[in-house]
């Protein structure tokens, strides 16, 4: 898209027949009346996730109880998913595994890097990271002690300088939460490794969502979610990839029976197992974890490039739709204009934008907020057009032309936002 030319319908509706992700579209149940911008917090529905959730209860769990362990292979999904995810975050089979949520997984993936740097104890973040990966390093702390563990935390414009030979772990979130910020994963990681630190990245808000390479920039650790890009449900299992090169050295402390190496020897002595399966802690939670297994079948024959290339297309033509409205001139972008430095989505600052998304969602639009103050949009290519994203902005155009978000129901705060 050419910035200096106005956009026009004709030309998005253009975009979408020349589109080679389309077709993937059909793949998902999608509401009528609703454009979803919100696909960073909560996947849509692929269709076929429906259908195997139906499966696995009325046949596999239904009529096959038990046995479907071992017939329909439940007590291997933790890998084949792991597996699966592994493709689309740049990591060879083995390295990673999916169970449990990304908060608990960090925390394992914390201890190990921490087991493997005996003399030091810092582990570095920035401010804005997401707060429960701060929330865990302090739980940590609160457990070990500051002598082992020691939360630093700086502002993103200090974060280089402060990358020196005290730090243990390196802890970013590659896709800021708030401004879809993307940090150079390859740079950051080599800067901190030159230095002895290791490195866990939290890929919540970019797995699944451009091409990610943790094998080709050397990353140590990373976990991530299920059920955001990779559409896998509310609450879906999260996945920890760890290089193949520690899985014989490290430990990780929430030592449950699925990560022993024969955990149906059911001895009474704690073994760990061999490779990634050392991650492994409780049972694996198989209905969810099979939703989340048949929604990655839909990016089986997805060129990541190709997504990612969409994704800032849509983006882009969402903020040149944005400027030639002049009543949306007051919405401050805080997203990097710079396609290499930015994920999937754009985030903008408004005093009232909790007001601003309620009356979008009232109107069909679904994006959400991020308090104080940012209305933040998401962009999913295998499921939106071109020309939801001229809708979109009409629709907001209109909202705020009109004082619509004004209304005093907006203001009402839910639980959730």
């Amino acid at each position: 898209m050419t910035h200096d030319v106005k956009l026009t319908y004709a030309a998005l509706k253009q975009c979408d027949l020349d589109d080679p992700l389309l077709a993937k579209r059909a793949a998902f149940h999608l509401p009528d009346n609703t454009l979803y911008l919100d696909g960073n917090s909560l996947g849509a529905m692929p269709k076929i996730a429906a259908e195997r959730a139906a499966e696995v209860v009325s046949q596999q769990w239904g009529e096959h109880l038990i046995t479907s362990w071992n017939r329909h292979n439940w007590i291997d999904l933790p890998f084949s998913v792991g597996d699966k995810i592994g493709r689309l975050i740049g990591a060879a089979p083995g390295q990673v595994v999916c169970c449990d949520s990304t908060s608990v997984n960090l925390f394992k993936v914390l201890c190990a890097a921490l087991s493997l740097q005996p003399k030091r104890h810092t582990v570095l973040s920035v401010n804005g990271n997401f707060p429960t990966d701060l929330y865990m390093v302090e739980g940590l702390s609160q457990v070990t002690g500051t002598q082992r563990c020691q939360l630093k935390l700086v502002d993103d414009a200090k974060l280089e300088a402060a990358i020196n030979q005290e730090v243990a772990v390196l802890l970013l979130t590659q896709v800021d939460f708030r401004s879809g910020r993307l940090f150079d994963m390859a740079k950051l990681t080599r800067l901190a490794q030159d230095k002895g630190a290791l490195v866990i990245w939290d890929l919540a808000h970019s797995a699944g969502a451009l091409p990610v390479a943790v094998d080709e920039c050397n990353v140590d650790f990373a976990i991530g979610c299920g059920y955001k890009y990779f559409n896998g449900g509310p609450g879906a299992p999260a996945f920890i990839y760890a290089a193949r090169r520690h899985h014989s050295t490290i430990s990780q402390p929430l030592t449950g029976w699925m990560g022993h190496k024969t955990p149906f020897s059911f001895d009474t002595r704690y073994e760990k197992a061999p490779g990634i399966a050392q991650f492994l802690t409780g049972t694996p939670a198989v209905l969810s974890m099979s939703v989340l297994d048949a929604a990655l079948e839909v990016f089986a024959d997805v060129d990541m490039q190709q997504l990612r290339q969409k994704s800032l297309a849509l983006s882009d033509c969402f903020q040149q739709l944005l400027s030639q409205h002049e009543c949306l001139r007051g919405l401050e972008r805080i997203t990097p204009y710079n396609a290499d430095e930015r994920g999937s989505q754009l985030a903008y600052r408004h005093p009232d934008a909790y007001a601003l998304c309620q009356a979008l969602i009232k109107q069909g639009v679904i994006a959400d907020f991020r308090a104080p103050d940012i209305l933040r949009l998401g962009f999913t290519p295998l499921y939106l057009r071109y020309v939801d994203i001229w809708t979109a902005v009409e629709i907001l155009a209109d909202v705020m032309r009109s004082g619509e978000y004004l209304k005093t129901e907006y203001q009402v705060k839910h639980k959730v936002t």
